[in-house]
């Protein structure tokens, strides 16, 4: 049985070409996981057909609302709609628990504190340090990107399958490393033509491709700059959209 990765969303926090906020799915044959949960993670992972309740384990690269804030959405859906029992693990930046908390109590106050009938549990990354959670070995790299706690792109291995993600990040030799052998490597393209702070632009991945060691590199998370302009650009990288599924 195959690992399939599906964007569920692939947009930056504008809304940039319509796009839903960051979410991939990754149905592995042992577990099913997200990497990211962005605002509108859990529309999008309903559109893409995507049962919330089968996700174990959610993955956060950074603590910013367009990568994280799916999550008091999630836990409202499992409280309210299923009869959710299995345990959510949540793995993050330093401070997850608090902002997730933070972000539960400000959308719907008073939804942090309900017993709830599923365990709800949160570890965090270290730079450099793998996590193994069942199926799941994780290791964080962190990254050029301020959100109030460090951010990270991440490296996942499960059922011989390694998923890399670059998270948001201005170019760090670490991507190097995070890529390196990686099955597929997800890779922020945020601007064309011009250097946004903290963020990679399409020029800058280009001119490092050759050290990206990986079978394949997808471009999401892209501004109106280069979304308009990839009739134009040669066909040097994969480009994903709401909904592209890979088979891995």
């Amino acid at each position: 049985m195959s690992t399939t990765l599906t964007v569920a969303g692939s947009g930056d926090p504008l809304g940039s070409g319509g796009r839903l906020q960051t979410c991939f799915h990754v149905d592995a044959p042992s577990t099913s996981f997200l990497i990211d949960c962005g605002a509108s993670a859990l529309p999008s992972l309903k559109a893409a057909g995507i049962d919330p309740d089968d996700v174990e384990t959610v993955l956060v690269t950074h603590l910013h609302g367009d990568h994280f804030g799916g999550l008091p959405f999630l836990v409202l859906d499992a409280q309210h709609r299923t009869d959710r029992t299995r345990p959510l693990r949540i793995v993050g930046p330093p401070g997850v628990e608090r902002r997730v908390t933070a972000a539960m109590d400000v959308f719907f106050p008073g939804l942090a504190d309900v017993e709830q009938a599923f365990d709800i549990s949160f570890v965090e990354f270290e730079d450099a340090e793998t996590v193994t959670r069942g199926p799941l070995t994780v290791t964080p790299h962190e990254v050029a990107h301020p959100s109030g706690a460090p951010s990270f792109a991440l490296r996942v291995s499960v059922d011989g399958t390694t998923v890399a993600y670059s998270g948001d990040t201005e170019w760090t030799d670490a991507l190097v490393d995070v890529a390196s052998g990686a099955d597929l490597f997800l890779c922020e393209a945020y601007s064309y033509g011009t250097e946004i702070p903290y963020h990679l632009s399409y020029e800058r991945i280009e001119a490092e491709r050759d050290r990206l060691d990986a079978d394949r590199i997808a471009l999401t998370h892209m501004r109106e700059y280069v979304l308009d302009r990839l009739p134009e650009l040669d066909e040097t990288f994969e480009v994903v959209d709401d909904g592209t599924r890979f088979v891995l």
